[in-house]
């Protein structure tokens, strides 16, 4: 059975947590409890190092245990620095420090989000009287580093990881114990609804609701897709919008239906398999195939269309959330015993802006009926 520990925005309010005690009383604690809000459980986390720094400031340090998860922040150090301070605002100021990621259309702002705010607000206003004030500075000393291993850079984050997430539990994404999770997840909302989303990431989920998408909806599947999609199948669902980053999606075009990167990758293969069907000179393909990220590859076929006015990302994209279409009812005929009546699937992919590259026709179709 796999266990599941705590995302990093529990860690590093433990962390703040310790050093605030630290400032009050002097003494460093071993173990702090931190509520997780979602869900409504008390955490309790290993301190490993406290130290006053001065009268007025204090660090703390925390490892990051993601429990039975394949996350490369495992056992990674994370530092909160907490300071008294004076003045006006909140009494709470939550900063980012070495290696949290800056937002890039954020005008450089920290990559803190909602959850981990919230989380670390709620918990350290509870342990201030009246009139304190503190500013909380979050250090990942290997952030930046970690963060060259991750996706983030494809969401306009930089310069090191993001405190992201809707939860305080790791979720395995992984595992198969959280596909079962994802499963119930997915029976709950197909007895409801004839009409799912399927959202690899919080990324997804996120542009999704923006969109005006029903939030009851959305379902995460993280990469177990192929599974997902089998279920939904079986449930009698009838239409799935597959609604995702470019460079997770369309490895689907490619036949890949777990879309994690230790299993398989094959994006570059397929992205530039769809520019020389379509006729793209031969340079850019080699340009395409040998580009670092799928994003770089969207870069330069946007470069092209803007240097000779063609029309090169509408049709490979087209061709390739044409083909994820046809992959996913493909896949979803071969492991269904519904004959023919097979779960309709549509389309549509967004790259690292969170700006709609595609749509097929059907997730075209599919989104109308869901905004």
């Amino acid at each position: 059975m796999s266990l599941s520990g705590y995302t990093l925005p529990v860690f590093a309010c433990a962390a703040a947590v310790a050093a605030l005690h630290w400032l009050r009383h002097g003494q460093p604690l071993s173990v702090t409890s931190v509520d997780l809000i979602e869900p409504d459980v008390i955490a309790e986390i290993p301190i490993e190092q406290v130290a006053g720094l001065s009268e007025n400031s204090a660090l703390a340090i925390t490892r990051s245990d993601p429990g039975d998860n394949l996350d490369l922040t495992r056992n990674t150090p994370i530092w909160a620095l907490v300071q008294w301070f004076e003045g006006e605002g909140e009494n709470v100021i939550i900063k980012g420090g070495e290696g949290i990621g800056k937002q890039l259309n954020g005008e450089g702002k920290a990559a803190i989000y909602g959850y981990a705010q919230r989380l670390l607000t709620e918990n350290l206003q509870r342990l201030l009287t009246p009139g304190e004030k503190i500013t909380v500075t979050i250090i990942l000393p290997s952030g930046r580093s970690l963060a060259l291993r991750t996706s983030n850079s494809a969401f306009g984050v930089v310069e090191g990881l993001s405190l992201l997430g809707t939860t305080g539990i790791s979720q395995p994404l992984s595992t198969p114990d959280q596909l079962t999770a994802f499963r119930g997840e997915l029976q709950d909302k197909a007895s409801r609804f004839e009409n799912l989303v399927f959202c690899i990431g919080e990324n997804g989920l996120d542009l999704a609701r923006k969109l005006g998408i029903n939030s009851e909806q959305l379902v995460k599947t993280a990469n177990w897709i192929g599974p997902m999609l089998v279920e939904a199948d079986l449930l009698g669902v009838k239409e799935i919008l597959l609604f995702g980053y470019h460079g997770k999606l369309m490895k689907l075009a490619g036949g890949i239906f777990h879309t994690h990167h230790h299993l398989a990758d094959g994006r570059r293969e397929i992205l530039a398999a769809h520019c020389a069907m379509l006729g793209l000179q031969s340079s850019d393909i080699q340009t395409v195939f040998h580009s670092p990220t799928a994003e770089a590859a969207l870069k330069h076929l946007r470069s092209l269309d803007h240097s000779t006015a063609s029309h090169w990302v509408n049709q490979v994209y087209g061709s390739l959330a044409e083909t994820i279409d046809i992959r996913c009812q493909e896949y979803i005929h071969s492991h269904s015993d519904r004959g023919m009546n097979t779960t309709v699937c549509g389309s549509v992919l967004f790259d690292r802006d969170r700006q709609i590259i595609v749509k097929s026709k059907t997730g075209g179709m599919l989104i109308e009926k869901l905004c």
